[in-house]
């Protein structure tokens, strides 16, 4: 590894990288809550004494420990504590530090190192600045802080021109495992399934997006209601939009969860599913006036799981047209499912769990999903969807065969398509439309399978250029 003055630049970058993107999503956040401070102590005409500076710098801090609320870091007040993580900060932080990344750090691993621990340290420092997270909340903000300045800085690193794309850095993964335990831990079919399984939960999500937009018309009245009654101004309005943006992400997950038949709550004792709803007493939050009433617990919606299930068809179409139909087993069958369902458990089940935990005192100290229920849910809907069409397929496929054995290749194979039937019994994984047969599945070395016309026709002499024919051969 390279020591010494040499490194100091790949260091240098992601320290400024990190820095400049924690400052950037904190001023996001800080900024908007100074201003209506300001707006609002103008407006009353109140003057500036020594009171006033103790209020500018409360709301200051509030503003903070919300940006750390985004990152993980519970926030503490009057002995309540809230973990309800606003994934809309989480959200702007990840992107901030992605673009700062992208642009000033290098495409080394000292350099990502070196980002990811000055995000730590600096969370730790606003936190212990903030004075919102004592104790064991504290102790929260330095690994938090190193998860996200971590993603971020990756996420950018790898988005520049210089780096290593997906393709390679699986390919590398799994030579290194080859060297190390002499064994393809994870083929490329495995991989094939994963991608099919985020193209489902990149679709299940899209659909969740539009159905709580669906949501949101359907309860505007009940949150003009809200509006009306709170009276915020517009100083006030502006602090309302951004706390709601900020929570929005968390109840696009919580819509997947309701889609998949799990459902989600708002408080103890409260149920919003697809087959029912109990509600109760809410906070006066205009982002809570589109949560699905009882009227969209209906005979149709009853019928959601479909969409998940619709959405894993998509992704086992996916993964079934870039695999060679003829060369398919049915062990790469069982890799590509296996794929397919782990990663909707994986992403779900980390989605739901940042999307929950205590809005509040008492009743509100359960809010959202049930990551387990929800990811297994989603998992089992979405693998069931890819295993209606892989299977459909492998079993269209070996149908074929026996009918080709049966001597009816006429109709239902063309000739050209023989020499199929004679290449290796292995998956056939195609990336953006070309064979990849050798450097994803490793069988270069296969042994190749007889072929009677090479071995039963001698290869012509050459013939003299004056020869009968040979103006024919030419």
């Amino acid at each position: 590894m390279e020591q010494g003055p040499a490194a100091l630049p790949d260091i240098v970058s992601g320290v400024l990288a990190a820095g400049q993107a924690l400052v950037l999503s904190l001023a996001v956040v800080v900024l908007p809550a100074l201003v209506a401070y300001l707006v609002g102590t103008a407006t009353l005409d109140t003057g500036v004494d020594t009171e006033g500076g103790v209020q500018m710098r409360s709301a200051v801090e509030v503003a903070t420990s919300i940006w750390l609320l985004g990152h993980g870091v519970p926030l503490t007040a009057d002995a309540v504590t809230v973990s309800l993580a606003p994934l809309g900060i989480t959200v702007l932080a990840l992107f901030a530090t992605y673009v700062s990344a992208k642009r000033f750090a290098t495409t080394t691993a000292r350099s990502w190192a070196a980002g990811a621990v000055t995000y730590a340290v600096c969370t730790t420092a606003v936190a212990a600045l903030a004075g919102s997270a004592p104790g064991w909340s504290l102790v929260a903000a330095a690994p938090a802080g190193l998860v996200m300045g971590g993603l971020g800085m990756l996420l950018g690193i790898l988005a520049r021109p210089d780096a290593p794309t997906a393709a390679e850095i699986g390919e590398r993964s799994e030579e290194l495992a080859l060297r190390l335990t002499g064994a393809d831990l994870v083929p490329a079919t495995l991989r094939l399934g994963l991608r099919a399984g985020t193209v489902a939960v990149a679709l299940l999500a899209g659909g969740a997006a539009l159905l709580v937009a669906a949501w949101a018309v359907a309860g505007r009245a009940t949150s003009s209601d809200i509006i009306t009654a709170l009276e915020p101004g517009w100083t006030g309005g502006i602090v309302f939009a951004v706390a709601q943006l900020a929570l929005l992400p968390n109840l696009v997950l919580w819509a997947v969860s309701w889609l998949a038949g799990a459902g989600f709550a708002i408080g103890e004792g409260t149920s919003f599913t697809p087959f029912g709803t109990v509600s109760g007493p809410l906070p006066a939050i205009p982002l809570l006036g589109a949560l699905p009433g009882e009227d969209w617990a209906n005979p149709v919606s009853a019928a959601a799981p479909v969409l998940v299930v619709a959405c894993g068809a998509v992704a086992g179409l996916y993964a079934w047209r870039r695999l060679e139909p003829s060369l398919v087993r049915w062990s790469d069958v069982g890799w590509v499912l296996a794929g397919a369902v782990l990663a909707p458990a994986v992403l779900m089940l980390l989605g739901q769990w940042v999307a929950a935990g205590a809005g509040g005192p008492g009743r509100l100290s359960d809010v959202g999903a049930n990551p387990l229920v929800a990811a297994g849910l989603v998992a089992a809907e979405a693998g069931g969807g890819a295993a209606l069409v892989l299977l459909g397929g492998k079993l269209d496929v070996v149908s074929r065969r026996g009918a080709i054995g049966a001597g009816m290749t006429g109709w239902l194979r063309r000739p050209d398509e023989d020499a199929d039937d004679r290449a290796p019994d292995r998956a056939q994984v195609r990336f953006d439309g070309t064979p990849d047969l050798a450097s994803e599945l490793g069988f270069d070395d296969a042994p190749e399978a007889p072929d009677a016309d090479r071995d039963t026709v001698a290869e012509p002499a050459a013939e003299p250029d004056d020869a009968p024919g040979a103006e024919a051969g030419k």
